[in-house]
């Protein structure tokens, strides 16, 4: 029997960020949208960062064709807007956010929660990882000093990620340990320099190019997403024991790479 690529169908993986324009790469997978923001009921994004990193995801490509596919094409989707316009926000929205998700997770079969939201939230994402959920967070862009991982990456618990491509290509940005509790960060890096994702609407050309560990964060996500519909008996701490065992090692040290590079193939099959 030929192997069947798994789309992230049956998961859901809710994004606290700028929110979602009603993109064609989103098809009907959007399950639900909160604005925390201004109270609106219809998704919405009036900055973009929100839509590109959903695009990368979950996007099916559809407006490309496939080219610009997101990493889980059928996982269903839930934006929940705690920036504004210019990407501001404040420990309160993002709090409530956290709660919807705890309240709303059965409905919604949340298991993912993508961060790229850098507030002092520790103890809210380590109620959201300690409720099952697993919550993947950016490493952020303060490096290249040491102690550089934004809040809430700097979780013990959680799973931060930092960028491989602004480290290999020695840009320094990505956030680096170790965090003022000595714990060593980031988890895991992928790439999130210069990448091809969903736009915001109105654009002349439905995609755009952004780079930051936020479009890293995404891209470990969504993996994640294509592992559970193949193995939804596993728990966050399952997930967080893969993706140790399967990154690559590209030789930094770790409070620069974490455990390695993200290999989305390595991390589906176990190599």
């Amino acid at each position: 029997m030929a192997y069947v690529l798994p789309t992230g169908r049956g998961v859901t993986a809710a994004v606290l960020d700028t929110g979602a324009c009603p993109h064609r790469d989103f098809d009907s997978r959007i399950l639900a949208f909160e604005d925390f923001v201004h109270g609106r009921s219809l998704p919405y994004d009036d900055n973009g960062h929100g839509t590109h990193v959903l695009g990368i995801l979950g996007g099916s490509g559809r407006a490309s064709n496939g080219k610009f596919r997101g990493a889980a094409p059928g996982c269903g989707l839930i934006p929940l807007k705690v920036l504004d316009k210019n990407g501001n926000g404040s420990q309160e929205t993002v709090i409530e956010a956290m709660q919807w998700i705890l309240k709303y997770r059965e409905k919604y079969h949340i298991r993912i929660v993508n961060i790229s939201v850098h507030e002092q939230l520790i103890e809210a994402v380590e109620e959201a990882w300690d409720a099952g959920l697993i919550v993947v967070a950016a490493a952020g862009n303060q490096g290249p000093g040491q102690g550089s991982v934004t809040a809430p990456g700097c979780s013990r618990k959680i799973i931060t990620v930092g960028s491989s491509d602004m480290i290999v290509h020695n840009l320094g940005l990505s956030g680096r340990g170790p965090t003022k509790d000595c714990v060593s960060k980031p988890d895991i890096v992928a790439p999130g320099n210069a990448v091809t994702s969903c736009a915001n609407f109105p654009a002349a050309f439905p995609y755009t190019v952004k780079s930051g560990t936020s479009m890293s964060t995404p891209l470990v996500s969504g993996g994640i997403a294509l592992f559970l519909e193949l193995h939804p008996e596993s728990t966050n701490l399952d997930i967080k024991k893969r993706l140790r065992s399967t990154a690559i090692d590209l030789g930094y040290p770790h409070n620069l790479q974490g455990w390695g590079l993200f290999r989305l193939k390595n991390f589906l099959e176990g190599k």
